[in-house]
């Protein structure tokens, strides 16, 4: 479709719909006027029927009391004369136009009737009840399915002895009277509420046949006219429902009616006299959209052309239109816009291949950049970088600062000679080179290193940012971008874990790396899938022998690894986060098991180790005792042993958890002693109770002065703070025996047993408690 063509059917469409709202808000608004007329038509005519049964009800009332009061008809009552009073009831209905007559004693049994058995209950229990209660009663009844408007009043002489009512049928002939006066359209229909067939209906519409019959009896069916008054429309006739008698088995309405074609003549007419008016405005607009479309869609379409080739990438010198007014504007602004556009372009383009930060190539750049350097076969080796604890220098300068020492590094980073070809950055605190060497010479990178490391100041407090290098070769390491990154970054891990400033990739160190990431990942069904059990080992007292507790070990046997070994998957749930679910694990199989060694007979303590994650846990504390709680357990039979690295990492929320541990009667013990960076001044502070010395300290105790030096003075500050001690790693007499010699207070290691499974403690405690010290040779 040309623009001409779209310029046109545009502005005929505008014309069009502001012609259609414009005439169908008209038309509505006269619909709608004429529609409520007619309601309010209808309200009229449901008025006059009020207005025409109060006066039946009241002339209806008249005749009861002329009977009532008539001498002879009450002395017939008195006299319970039923033939008397047969005639006269019937006599006098008869006079009085009654359709129904009726008369009742004083307990409501009937004496005489027109339709009902004499002797039966009165038959409207409702109007009688009103009658009773108001003198009089003037309502719409029931009998056989046909309504009556009837009257209810006493008999009295001068006493009330009985009760006397006559009633109109309301029928054909009502409906007839009232259609007469209003020229609307009224029903009486009576609504069963049971499945005994339809009620009564009667219409002065000739054409309410069945079908409109059933009609306004599914509305009744609906509900839709259960109030009092209502009001509803449908395609041929507006509505409206009056109540006019309800009660347990039936509901009379009043129906009245208006012609919808009736009231909305004058409607239609007036829609083809405002059809033929939009249709004149329709042809004038469409020869005025003609002309005025063919004089604008040329510079237009110039103006279309013009950005089309701007938006494929065309550098336009000028547009070929008139200079003057609006369309040279806007002509001008396209070409504007073109300048615009290329300079953005360049900007979105630098800024999505460069860090925001540090003005570096990132990784999307090193990786494209890479790839060239395959596809030519240069050889080259890619160094990536790590700042060391940099997390650290955020938290003690903050980000602000952090992100100086980013961007010094990244400085010294651009400057770098040759060899070194581009520095990219990667991450937040890792970093890229690309250097044009197929192996990085030890010393070289050594020397890069100390270049980059000096000191940066940041507000007078200088900076060594420690860096670690992983390093992967080109074409020795792999052909593929995505591989040799992977095998720089395993590198990189491999320094950090070695704690080496730089180590080149080996081979093999991929396996090792997806082995870490299989437990890892593993480590969840672990636990679900009960693949971890508990070992005890036990620690004795030095100087008797008797076993003091057990200290609880985790062991893990994965389905197709096998065995491994705490040491490496602890380190890794540690790391990756999922050190919590073990413990919880733990608490609960260790407690079991306390438990279960309780119920045969056997009172025990044990030893768990924590995490610096369990500390750092919230919940810690009242998870435990509800532990103990549960399973019956006091505080005593539960040891903790913490590790100095666990203790540092917070030493304030440490102390707070062990601090209630503590006074909740749990032993607390450092585990590991003499390998962390705490000092014994700094654990006094802690609620600890003992000291376990690193088994690596204990291992060659009697061969090697220099351990037995550190041994004895640990032993005896910690005496001196009041702290028991145990060695760990006990494995020969000797060793044993200088311990005992130093006045440590507990042995544990292999020279006393190795650790235990749970069902094998029984057995070993019933041969080794007290344990035999005889085999301890005294320290020469």
């Amino acid at each position: 479709m040309t623009f001409r063509l779209r310029l046109l059917v545009v502005m005929l469409l505008v014309v069009v719909v502001s012609q259609l709202v414009t005439g169908g808000a008209l038309l509505r608004a006269i619909s709608q006027d004429a529609l409520e007329k007619g309601n309010r038509d209808l309200g009229v005519g449901l008025r006059v029927l009020e207005q025409v049964l109060d006066e039946r009800g009241r002339f209806l009332q008249g005749n009861v009391e002329i009977l009532a009061n008539d001498f002879g008809f009450k002395s017939a009552v008195a006299t319970r004369d039923t033939g008397t009073l047969q005639s006269v009831l019937a006599n006098h209905g008869d006079r009085a136009g009654a359709d129904m007559v009726l008369l009742g004693d004083l307990d409501g049994t009937l004496l005489a009737s027109s339709h009902h058995p004499q002797g039966t209950a009165m038959p409207f229990p409702t109007l009688w009840e009103q009658a009773r209660e108001t003198g009089a009663a003037v309502e719409v009844v029931i009998q056989e399915g046909k309504p009556y408007e009837f009257v209810l009043l006493p008999v009295r002489a001068p006493n009330l002895i009985g009760w006397v009512g006559m009633g109109f049928k309301i029928d054909q002939a009502l409906a007839s009277e009232i259609h007469a006066l209003t020229r609307l359209d009224i029903s009486f229909i009576t609504h069963r509420n049971s499945s005994d067939g339809p009620g009564h209906r009667v219409s002065s519409r000739e054409d309410l046949d069945a079908a409109a019959l059933q009609r306004l009896t599914a509305e009744l069916d609906s509900g839709r006219f259960l109030q009092t008054s209502a009001f509803t429309e449908d395609d041929r006739y507006l509505t409206r429902a009056q109540l006019l008698q309800s009660d347990a088995g039936n509901q009379t309405y009043a129906v009245v009616q208006a012609s919808r074609s009736s009231l909305l003549g004058a409607y239609r007419d007036l829609q083809w006299q405002l059809g033929g008016v939009i249709a004149v405005i329709l042809l004038l607009t469409a020869a005025l959209a003609a002309w005025s479309a063919r004089s604008m869609s040329r510079p237009l379409s110039v103006l279309a052309d013009a950005a089309r080739n701007i938006g494929r990438g065309q550098n336009l010198k000028s547009v070929d239109v008139t200079p003057h007014g609006e369309i040279g504007l806007l002509a001008g602004t396209l070409l504007s816009m073109q300048e615009d556009i290329r300079q953005r372009e360049q900007s979105l383009l630098h800024q999505s291949r460069h860090d925001r930060l540090t003005g570096l190539p990132n990784r999307s750049s090193a990786q494209d950049d890479i790839e060239v350097l395959i596809r030519q076969q240069t050889r080259f080796s890619l160094l990536r970088m790590e700042i060391l604890d940099f997390r650290r220098i955020n938290d003690t300068f903050g980000y602000a600062l952090g992100d100086r020492v980013l961007i010094t590094l990244a400085q010294r980073l651009r400057d770098l000679p040759s060899p070194v070809r581009n520095a990219y950055r990667l991450g937040t605190d890792e970093f890229l080179l690309v250097v044009d060497v197929s192996a990085c010479d030890d010393r070289w990178v050594e020397s890069l290193l100390a270049g980059l490391s000096q000191p940066i100041d940041l507000n007078g407090s200088p900076i060594h940012p420690d860096l670690l290098v992983g390093e992967a070769n080109y074409p020795d390491h792999g052909n593929d971008v995505n591989l040799l990154l992977r095998r720089a970054d395993i590198a990189l891990h491999a320094a950090s874990a070695r704690h080496q400033s730089h180590q080149r990739y080996l081979e093999g160190q991929d396996e090792e790396h997806l082995r870490q990431l299989t437990l890892i990942r593993d480590l969840q069904s672990a636990v679900t899938c009960d693949q971890l059990h508990m070992v005890y080992q036990p620690k004795i007292d030095a100087r008797s022998g008797e076993v003091v507790e057990f200290e609880a070990l985790m062991r893990w046997q994965h389905p197709s690894l096998g065995f491994i070994p705490p040491d490496e998957f602890i380190t890794l749930a540690e790391r990756s986060g999922n050190i919590r679910p073990l413990s919880r694990w733990m608490f609960n199989a260790v407690c079991s098991q306390l438990a279960a060694w309780q119920r045969q007979g056997q009172r025990l303590s044990v030893a768990i180790n924590l995490s610096a994650a369990d500390l750092g846990d919230a919940d810690l504390v009242d998870l435990l005792l509800n532990h103990l709680r549960h399973h019956g357990l006091q505080a005593d039979q539960l040891a903790l042993e913490i590790t100095e690295s666990a203790v540092m990492e917070d030493a304030t929320l440490a102390s707070h958890s062990l601090n209630r541990l503590r006074q909740a009667g749990l032993t607390i013990s450092v585990d590991d002693f003499g390998t962390g960076y705490s000092s014994l001044a700094q654990l006094k502070r802690l609620p600890v109770g003992e000291l376990k010395i690193d088994k690596s300290f204990i291992l060659q105790l009697d061969s090697e002065d220099d351990d037995a030096t550190i041994v004895r003075s640990t032993i005896e500050m910690g005496h001196s703070l009041g702290l028991r001690i145990v060695a760990e790693g006990v494995e020969n007499a000797a060793s044993a025996g200088l311990l005992k010699e130093y006045g440590c207070d507990f042995l544990q290691g292999y020279w006393i047993a190795r650790p235990l499974p749970a069902d094998s403690v029984i057995e070993w405690l019933g041969g080794n408690n007290p344990f035999p010290l005889s085999a301890i040779r005294h320290a020469k």
